[in-house]
């Protein structure tokens, strides 16, 4: 596994989780039916999260992949 590989699959998790929390806020706002309370709208928010995570895991092999393997980091 590389470098960033960890984070780039918590990172989709925490994006589908996210994805999932956007579908089900936003399916009573389609239906007419009674809002979710507010904490429900905070679980939408991991889709950025889980992008972020993402990104930052792909940043992380790309960098990985460009040092030179015989050179400690400095």
């Amino acid at each position: 596994m590389g470098a960033g590989d960890l984070l780039v699959r918590i990172g989709a998790i925490v994006f589908l989780v996210g994805a999932a929390g956007t579908l089900a806020t936003v399916a009573p706002l389609l239906l007419g039916t009674h809002r979710l309370p507010t904490p429900a709208y905070f679980v939408s928010m991991l889709m950025g999260v889980g992008l972020a995570l993402a990104l930052l895991g792909l940043l992380r092999s790309a960098l990985a992949q460009r040092r030179p393997e015989g050179h400690p980091q400095a």
